[in-house]
């Protein structure tokens, strides 16, 4: 299971946008580098400040936040 602890909330680092470990690296940088199809391991590569542990909390944070956003019903 992913620890979610690794994600951070700081409101004076990349305006206040949840943060991996405190560095300058947000979950939406992640999430747009492995949409775009990126591997845990080239993302690695490019940022090696990163651990596959910090990929996996990224993922169940977006996978926990989904649970709450909006649901649009069929009229």
């Amino acid at each position: 299971m992913a620890d979610e602890s690794r994600i951070t909330l700081e409101p004076g680092k990349r305006g206040g946008k949840p943060c991996v470990r405190g560095l300058r690296i947000t979950v939406e940088d992640v999430l747009s580098w492995l949409a775009a199809g990126m591997s845990p391991e080239e993302i690695i590569a490019d940022y090696p400040e990163l651990e596959r542990e910090d990929i996996l909390a990224c993922l169940a944070f977006a996978a926990a936040h989904m649970k709450h956003s909006a649901r649009i019903e069929a009229v």
